[in-house]
């Protein structure tokens, strides 16, 4: 496998001018986060015709906010950092972190072809070598770039790249209003900036437009107890794609499923995940006497609900300066004023004005618990490499937020959009968080990265093989 490359950082991506519009095309993809560009260039590959549309100003939805990394099994990376896994324990630990209400063929084929997504996006120089732990798997199965940054980002930029380079068109501030299923394809009404109306044809159509972790109306109407939780979601995830599913008669599944994640710092007024790899690579959470009370890598939910059940409803993030050199968003963090330091964790206990003895205590008996390998308090088994014995010491205070949502759209684990009867809606396919029933009633992290490749390239292959009958 070939070494990561650097990307330059001065690469601009620019959205097309919308006169270059065109009335029909054979993938009409809706949506530019990492699902929508990975269907548009698979699309493209198969010698099809793909445009994107986007809604918002800015390309990439939520990817853009991942950290964490991109979870697979079975890959040459893994062998090449000593690790020996299985797809039958990937599916099986999804299928248990989901509480076993996951789609199981959706998960078979996420299960089995994450390997292939990792060495697709290697095959266009998108480079995902280095390892990392993530909450409810046993292994380390996130990819990452090597240099530790966020993968979001990466993926983002990266995907970019190849869309330029094959000029796919990809329009912003195209806002998708209808789809009206035709003998000849399906319409989509358009509108763009300053009211504009029009109105093309896609052969096949990809939703692709993301969740609505940011849409309180749906909130509200599924699980309105999470109404004053902040989220983690940019602002366009607003849940549109269920509304245009619906009009051409698809079924929504598992609506009420939402996911809290449980290490959101909130004390700003825009809310900022902290991503897993921080726990993954050592971090332990401490309530504010100072101390543990939970495995810090079990699932979000069991994660949020510890937190929950704290008095005060939060908690620290406690790490060292050994997690932060394996972590490059903690720079992110550091830099917008999120991470309080001191050179000792007496000094940090300080800081924060909970019980230095505690605090040091805690330190002390986890330290012991890396050493031996045997968390005895609360069990914990991954991210327990290095010891958080490495001045300076740091905090992030931390809270769950409404963070992803399980239920959408129902598809098949061909990506193919199904109505109240489970029949297919021929043309229609759906992808990413938008579709429904790979999760169950909890995600992964690190598997919402690896469903955007994996399912965005399965659409666009669905969507070639319905077109070529």
């Amino acid at each position: 496998m070939r070494g990561a490359k650097i990307m330059p950082e001065k690469f601009v991506f620019t959205s097309n001018p919308i006169e270059q519009l065109e009335k029909e095309y054979d993938v009409v993809i809706i949506g530019s986060g990492s699902t929508g560009l990975t269907c548009a260039i698979q699309a493209y590959e198969l010698g099809l015709k793909p445009v994107i549309l986007e809604k918002m100003d800015k390309i990439g939805g939520n990817t853009n906010r991942a950290s964490s990394g991109m979870n697979a099994a079975e890959t040459e990376v893994q062998l090449a950092n000593g690790v020996v896994d299985s797809f039958a324990d990937f599916y099986k630990e999804t299928y248990q972190g989901g509480g076993k209400l996951n789609n199981q063929e959706m998960l078979e084929y996420f299960a089995t072809h994450t390997a292939l997504a990792i060495e697709w996006l290697s095959s266009h120089e998108i480079e995902l070598t280095d390892l990392t732990v993530t909450g409810g798997m046993s292994k380390k199965r996130a990819h990452r770039p090597a240099s530790t940054a966020p993968v979001g980002a990466y993926l983002i930029k990266g995907l970019l790249r190849i869309i330029q380079k094959a000029s796919i068109p990809l329009f912003t501030q195209v806002k998708v209003e209808h789809l009206k299923k035709q003998p000849s394809g399906t319409q989509v009404a358009i509108s763009i900036d300053e009211g504009v109306q029009k109105t093309i044809v896609g052969r096949s159509i990809v939703i692709a437009t993301g969740g609505f972790g940011a849409g309180s109306e749906w909130i509200k109407k599924y699980r309105p107890e999470l109404l004053n939780y902040k989220t983690t979601n940019h602002s366009g995830a607003t849940g549109d794609g269920l509304l245009m599913a619906q009009e051409i008669g698809a079924e929504l599944i598992q609506m009420e499923m939402i996911q809290i994640h449980p290490t959101v710092q909130q004390d700003t007024p825009h809310a900022y995940l902290i991503g897993e790899t921080v726990r993954g690579e050592g971090a332990i959470l401490v309530s504010n006497e100072g101390k543990r009370f939970v495995d810090e890598l079990n699932t979000r939910k069991v994660v949020s609900r510890a937190i929950t059940s704290l008095p005060e409803k939060s908690a620290y993030l406690i790490f060292d300066e050994k997690v932060r050199s394996r972590v490059k968003a903690i720079e992110f963090y550091n830099h917008i004023g999120l991470v309080e330091s001191a050179a000792t964790v007496a000094e940090l206990a300080e800081v924060l004005k909970i019980d230095k003895q505690n605090l040091t205590s805690t330190l002390a008996g986890w330290n012991k618990a890396v050493t031996t390998k045997s968390d005895t308090e609360f069990g914990r088994k991954t991210g327990m490499n290095n010891k958080l014995d490495a001045g300076p010491f740091y905090a992030i205070h931390v809270a769950p937020a409404v963070h992803y949502t399980m239920g959408g759209i129902h598809v098949d684990e061909r990506t193919r959009v199904l109505d109240g009867n489970g029949y297919v809606i021929p043309g229609i396919f759906a992808a990413g968080e938008v579709a429904g029933g790979l999760h169950g009633n909890n995600r992964i992290g690190g598997n919402s990265i690896a469903e955007t490749v994996v399912f965005g390239r399965q659409a666009a292959q669905q969507a070639f093989v319905y077109l070529k009958k």
